[in-house]
C-alpha cells in the first residue's frame, strides 16, 4: 500500500476535532448569505419548516453515506468509489466529486476576498464609505483591487492546510467555530431588539402554509444540499481521517444541528435588521438577493448608533464562516492529489494554490478585464457556481447513491456507522431515503436548475 494507506493516514484526534472542522465546512457563505436570501423570498417560516424536514432526513442520509464511504475506504473520493470498483462509472463518480471543490474554491476565495475587504473596512471606520451607494460596483470594478483581496483570502485558506489535519484544520476549526458561534448570537439579539425587528421575527420563524409552494421545496433543497457540503469530496476525504471508535450517527446529527443552528442565527440576524432599518422598503430588501451582504447590509450599519462595532462583528463572523469552508474546499483538493498522484502534502498545496490562482483570477477579472466573455449570459464566478452547484453536485450525488446502492450496499454502510459500537439507529429511514427518494430528489434539483438557468422556469 502507499504511503497515503489508511493505516498511516492523518486523522483527527477525535470526535470533537472532527465535528468542528465538518461543521466549519458546512458553515460558510451558503448558510450566512444565500439562507436569510432564499428563507425570505420563498416563504419565510415555511421555507424553515421544510428546510428543517429535509435537514433530517435528505441531508442526514447523504452526510452519513460520503461519511461511512471516506472512513470504510480510507480515501479522498476517487480512491473511495475506485475501492469498491474499477468501472467507468467508478471513475467518472470519484472524478467528478474529486472536481467540484477544485472549480468552487477558487470563486469562493474570491469572494471571502470581498468580505476580508469590508472587515477591514470597518475596521478602518469606514460605516460610511462602505454604505456608498457605489461603493461595491466600484470595488469589484477594480481588477487589482479584487484581485489583492482573493489573493490574501487564498494565501491564509493555504497557510492551514499546509499544516496538516490536526495541527492545521482541527486547531483552526477549534479556534474559529466557537467565536463564529458566540458572534452569531451577540449580533443575532442586538439585531432582533431593535424596534421594528418584531416583525422580521415573525415572517422567519412563523410559518404560513398561504406561502407555500413547490419552489418551496425545490429551493430548501437546493440549500440543505449546498450548505450541508454534500456531493464535494468534503465528507469523503474528512470521514477518511474519522477515528473507528467515533460515531458517524451521531457526529452527523452534532455537524447537521451545527450548520442548521447557525443558518437559523444568519436569518435571526439579517431579517429583523432589514425589517427594523428598512420600514416599508423591507420586503424589496430582502430581495436584493447577492448583493444582501455587499450593499444592503451596510446601509443598515450605518443607520445603527454602534453600526462600525456590529460591523465588525458580523464580518468577522462572515470571515470565519467563509474561511473554515474554503479550507475543507482545499483541502479535499489536495486529499485527492495526496492519493491520486502520490505527492507530498507540500506538493498538493503548491498545485492546489496554481489551480486557485488560475480559476479564481478569472473569477476576479470577469468583473473588470475579462467583464465582455460571457458564458451563456454569466461571468465566470456565476458560470463556475453554475457548472458546480446546479450542475455537477446533483449528478456527483446521484453517483455517490448508486454506488451505495450497487456496490456499498445498506448493509455495507450500516456496518461501517456501527463500527464505533454503538447503534444505527435511524437506520429504517435511511433505507428509505437512499432506496426510494434520493436518487428523485436530486433528479428534481438537477432538471429545475438548468430550466432555471434555460428560462424555462424562474427560481
Amino acid at each position: 500500500m502507499s504511503a497515503q494507506s489508511q493505516d498511516s493516514r492523518a486523522t483527527f484526534s477525535g470526535k470533537l476535532g472532527y465535528v468542528l472542522a465538518t461543521a466549519g465546512s458546512a458553515v460558510g457563505l451558503g448558510n450566512i448569505w444565500r439562507f436569510p436570501y432564499l428563507a425570505a423570498k420563498y416563504g419565510g417560516g415555511i421555507f424553515l419548516l421544510v428546510y428543517l424536514i429535509l435537514v433530517v432526513t435528505f441531508g442526514y442520509s447523504l452526510i452519513i453515506s460520503e461519511t461511512a464511504l471516506g472512513r470504510k475506504t480510507g480515501k479522498s473520493p476517487v480512491g473511495a468509489y475506485h475501492y469498491f470498483s474499477r468501472s467507468p462509472f467508478a471513475t467518472f463518480g470519484g472524478w467528478i466529486n474529486a472536481i467540484i471543490p477544485m472549480i468552487i474554491c477558487p470563486y469562493y476565495c474570491v469572494i471571502g476576498g470581498w468580505v476580508l475587504r469590508y472587515l477591514a473596512g470597518y475596521l478602518a471606520g469606514g460605516v460610511h464609505e462602505l454604505a456608498g451607494e457605489n461603493y461595491f460596483t466600484d470595488f469589484i470594478s477594480s481588477a487589482g483591487s479584487i484581485e489583492g483581496w482573493f489573493l490574501v483570502f487564498a494565501l491564509c485558506t493555504l497557510a492551514v492546510i499546509i499544516f496538516g489535519v490536526q495541527n492545521g484544520i482541527e486547531r483552526a476549526s477549534k479556534i474559529m467555530m466557537p467565536v463564529l458561534v458566540v458572534l452569531a448570537v451577540v449580533v443575532a439579539i442586538y439585531s432582533m431588539t431593535r424596534p421594528g425587528a418584531a416583525g422580521g421575527i415573525k415572517y422567519f420563524l412563523i410559518p404560513d402554509f398561504g406561502r407555500f409552494s413547490w419552489m418551496t421545496v425545490v429551493v430548501a433543497i437546493g440549500q440543505m444540499f449546498y450548505s450541508l457540503s454534500c456531493a464535494m469530496g468534503i465528507l469523503f476525504t474528512y470521514g477518511s481521517y474519522m477515528k473507528k471508535d467515533v460515531s458517524i450517527e451521531k457526529s452527523t446529527f452534532e455537524v447537521a444541528f451545527f450548520d442548521t443552528l447557525i443558518a437559523v442565527l444568519a436569518g435571526l440576524m439579517i431579517i429583523p435588521a432589514v425589517f427594523a432599518f428598512s420600514g416599508e422598503n423591507a420586503a424589496e430588501n430582502l430581495q436584493a438577493g447577492p448583493s444582501l451582504m455587499f450593499i444592503t447590509m451596510p446601509k443598515i450599519f450605518e443607520n445603527m448608533g454602534i453600526g462600525m462595532i456590529i460591523g465588525i462583528a458580523f464580518f468577522l463572523l462572515v470571515f470565519f464562516a467563509a474561511l473554515t469552508s474554503a479550507v475543507s474546499l482545499a483541502e479535499s483538493c489536495a486529499s485527492t492529489l495526496q492519493d491520486e498522484w502520490h505527492v507530498g502534502r507540500k506538493a498538493a498545496t503548491l498545485i492546489v494554490g496554481v489551480i486557485m490562482l488560475v480559476l479564481g483570477s478569472l473569477s476576479s477579472f470577469g468583473f473588470n478585464l475579462l467583464s465582455n466573455i460571457r458564458i451563456f449570459g454569466m461571468d465566470f464566478l456565476d458560470f463556475f457556481d453554475f457548472l458546480s452547484n446546479s450542475v455537477m453536485m446533483p449528478i456527483a450525488a446521484m453517483a455517490t447513491c448508486l454506488l451505495v446502492l450497487r456496490s456499498a450496499t445498506l448493509n455495507g454502510i450500516a456496518s461501517e456507522v456501527t463500527a464505533c459500537g454503538a447503534g444505527f439507529r435511524q437506520r429504517k429511514i435511511y433505507n428509505f431515503i437512499m432506496k426510494y427518494l434520493a436518487i428523485v430528489f436530486l433528479g428534481v434539483i438537477l432538471i429545475s436548475s438548468v430550466l432555471n438557468v434555460l428560462g424555462v422556469i424562474s427560481m
